[in-house]
Order: C-alpha cells, then structure tokens, then sequence
C-alpha cells in the first residue's frame, strides 16, 4: 500500500516545504547580522585563544609520549630546566661579580703582573676577547701601583682612561682607544682579534714609559 503524503500549503498559495539551498543562504544571511557577533573575542583574544590549544595539545602529546604520563612529563621538564639554570650560573650570566655593573674589575684583587701574564695566556691559546680584558686591567692596575691613578672600586674602563688622560695628555687618545676595545668584547658582544691585542698591548707598554702630568705649583710655594 502506498502512502501519498500531502503537500500542505499555507493560504493554498506558499509550501511550506523551503528548499535546502535557499534556507541555507537565509541562515546565512540572519547570521551576518552584526548583532549576532556584538560579544565575538577580538582578533587578539582568538590569536592568544589559538596559542593556548596549540600549547595544551603539544603538552598532551608530550605527556602521553613520555613515561609515567603527565608526572614523567613535568619530572623531566624539572630535570633540564635545573640543568639550564646551572649551566647558565656556572657561565657567570648574570655574573655573581660587579662586572654586571660596568666596573672593570672583579671582587679578587690582581697585581697588574698577574693581569699581564692571564692576557698571555689568553692570547696564546687565541682568546683574544680575555686577552683584550686582561690587557686593560693590567694597564689600569699599573696606573693605580705607580700611583697615576688613585684606587678605587667599581671604577669603569672608561672612567678609567678619562682620569688617566687627564695626567696622561699625550695619551689620551690612546686610553679612550683601549677602553672602547675593552667595552667592545665586554658588553658590546663583539670578537676582538690579534691587532686588537696588539694594539692594547702597545699602549700599556707605552703608558709604562709615560711620566704623569703634575699639577702647576701654587704661586709662592718655591722658596
């Protein structure tokens, strides 16, 4: 037996029956409203909202990989995060020393021969970045034994070499040429090389043979 079902109509004029394609662009179209998306998330909110599932399936992924699921995941996680860290500290970044500040010594106190000798040793083994380091803490430090220059911590390379310029007038130049260097390889991230070395080196053998500027003598102090 078969069953006819009728096509019921409204006012006998209109189905009311829609088609699939027609109702689907009328959908469309009520959904385009701009009312509809008044709370939406902003492009920034749906970017961050994006990250995090990224984030969050990488952790699963990670978590089921690993043994001991999620607390193996977060136990190795610890493991290399320490391990990161102490090898970081052990690097000296951040430095445990008043290098971070700028100074251009350490806390431990070296003679200028002991600087010397560390900057050949560096310039032997082509460390030229130590070597330049060393080279201008023994020119410092020999300025400060022979009295050029009056101790004192914390002092910058380039506090350094604008006091000793001012005893020092012909070697002016030469001092802020060497503090440069020294703030170069030291903050500035760049690689000394072997004229780099040399030329430092060449100053500090000249400022050995440089008598200081004394200060005129006050009048009537000659009897």
């Amino acid at each position: 037996m078969t069953t006819v079902r009728p096509t019921v109509r409204a006012g006998d004029d209109v189905p009311l029956d829609t088609p699939r394609i027609p109702a689907r662009e009328a959908a469309e179209r009520e959904l385009s409203d701009p009312a509809y998306h008044e709370n939406d998330p902003n492009l920034l909110q749906r970017a961050l909202d994006a990250f995090w599932d990224w984030v969050g399936r990488l952790f699963d992924s990670a978590s089921t990989a690993t043994p001991g699921g999620v607390l193996g995941f977060v136990a190795i996680t610890l493991v290399v995060l320490a391990l990161v860290g102490a090898l970081w500290w052990r690097l000296g970044t951040p430095q445990r020393n008043p290098a971070t500040s700028g100074s251009l010594f350490t806390d431990r106190v070296r003679s200028a021969a002991d600087h010397r000798a560390a900057a050949e040793d560096h310039a032997t083994a082509g460390r030229w970045n130590e070597a330049v380091q060393e080279r201008m803490r023994a020119l410092v430090r020999s300025l400060e034994e022979r009295t050029v220059l009056e101790p004192r911590p914390g002092r910058t390379a380039d506090e350094a070499a604008a006091e000793a310029g001012g005893r020092l007038p012909a070697h002016a130049d030469e001092l802020r040429a060497a503090a440069r260097a020294f703030d170069d390889v030291t903050y500035g991230g760049r690689t000394a090389d072997q004229r780099a070395y040399q030329r430092l080196k060449d100053v500090d053998t000249a400022l050995e043979r440089a008598k200081p500027h004394l200060a005129d003598t006050p009048r009537g102090a000659a009897g």
